[in-house]
């Protein structure tokens, strides 16, 4: 009778009420799967807010290197301190351009391939800097689910466990422990879509970004290289 009317009494299935009566093994997974879901979450802004910078940097900087100025006045301006990775390419080949010629005006042999390699170097940092964090979007995007099916099953495993102890299969008994459960489940959805949704999408403008780099280190390597054969 006690247990009759113990399911018959109203059950609270708040979150934070089915996070207290789950199991603690359910409690660390939940726990777990909610700070992935905010460092996720913390990586996606930071990568965002860099990503926009990084493009306002390059409209400008492609706006003052195309405007016609003087190269060499616009790397005097910019060399002690460029302000975006476009900035620093040019200043990288600009800088071995200016180191490649003697007193006299002479070019020391192969300037191309060290011009050409110095900004290479520049690219590739920038590449990994650009990419850097999205490996933590792709691991929480392929694990979380996985995580939370594990708390999930953990915590019906427990729930059965009740019912044999209670021999009470009545829903009222069984639903709350299902819950409880299931909420695990629904965390790690929570935190995977929206990683792998930012992934790609963080991904994608990463490799634009790059690809416009190593585009305009082609061009003034192009424009240097010119330079070289005409004089």
């Amino acid at each position: 009778m006690d247990t009759i009317a113990a399911a018959a009494q109203p059950v609270d299935f708040s979150l934070i009420a089915l996070f207290m009566r789950a199991s603690l093994t359910v409690k660390i997974v939940i726990v777990l799967l909610i700070l992935a879901s905010f460092w996720s979450w913390a990586t996606i802004i930071q990568k965002l807010i860099t990503f926009a910078a990084a493009r306002r940097d390059a409209a400008r900087f492609d706006r003052a290197f195309w405007s016609g100025q003087p190269l060499d006045d616009l790397y005097d301006r910019i060399s002690d301190k460029p302000s975006g990775a476009a900035e620093r390419v040019f200043s990288a080949g600009m800088g071995e351009w200016r180191r490649s010629h003697k007193d006299e005006g002479a070019v020391i042999p192969h300037a191309r391939q060290r011009i050409d390699r110095a900004m290479s170097i520049v690219v590739a940092r920038e590449e990994d800097r650009l990419s850097r964090g999205l490996t933590l979007l792709a691991t929480v995007g392929s694990t979380a689910p996985f995580i939370g099916l594990f708390g999930t099953v953990w915590g019906i495993k427990s729930a059965f466990e009740g019912i044999a102890m209670s021999q009470n299969t009545s829903l009222a008994v069984v639903a709350p422990g299902i819950a409880e459960a299931l909420l695990a489940t629904a965390l790690g959805l929570l935190a995977a879509i929206p990683a792998v949704i930012f992934y790609n999408k963080l991904s994608a403008d990463a490799d634009r970004l790059a690809g416009g780099y190593e585009t305009f280190s082609d061009e003034f390597s192009t424009l240097l290289s010119r330079q070289l054969d005409e004089g």
